[in-house]
């Protein structure tokens, strides 16, 4: 690699590859979902993903690139660590709000990478490619406020065992009740 614009196309190359991961990896945080509003807005997002790829595509064709094989380090390592999360068999609830911060990790990895993009296509005077990109960074960036609301709401039916609680000094009619949004 030896100019701006082959890092600028591997890049672009990066982040088709993770958002092709993301669209599977959403219809998988979806299925498992036990909250219905959670669940629907995995599902929007996975649609909003699809768009992403789709403009994605269009960058390449205004470039007159072709997308090379490659794969997103980064989407696929939180990927994995929701994997390797859901071999301890949570409960239900917990896994929600697992999922609600790995979407969060995940939506601040891409913000970063198109943030990134778009200056590199703006200094190569690639109008029309920083506009593209700059509709999925303003997508991933609604996701990721919605994602943080969802973090507010979504509590642990049970916060704390007894034994926790004993540990931390908390008496066990000051333990914090157990709520699911």
């Amino acid at each position: 690699m030896k100019t701006g614009h082959e890092l600028f196309v591997h890049g672009l190359t990066d982040i088709l590859s993770g958002e092709k991961q993301l669209v599977r990896a959403l219809q998988r945080l979806a299925d498992d979902s036990s909250n219905e509003q959670l669940k629907r807005a995995f599902l929007t997002h996975r649609k909003e993903t699809e768009g992403h790829i789709e403009r994605l595509n269009e960058c390449f064709k205004l470039l007159g690139e072709i997308p090379e094989q490659s794969e997103c380090k980064g989407i696929k390592g939180l990927i994995e660590e929701r994997k390797a999360f859901t071999e301890e068999n949570p409960e239900a609830d917990i896994l929600d709000i697992f999922d609600v911060g790995a979407g969060i990790k995940t939506e601040a990895y891409e913000i970063c990478a198109y943030t990134y993009l778009i200056r590199m296509a703006r200094e190569m005077n690639h109008t029309r490619v920083a506009r593209l990109l700059g509709e999925n960074l303003k997508e991933e960036k609604v996701a990721l406020q919605k994602l943080e609301a969802f973090s507010k709401k979504l509590k642990p039916e049970e916060m704390m065992t007894a034994e926790e609680a004993a540990t931390a000094g908390i008496a066990s009619d000051e333990r914090p009740a157990r709520r699911v949004a």
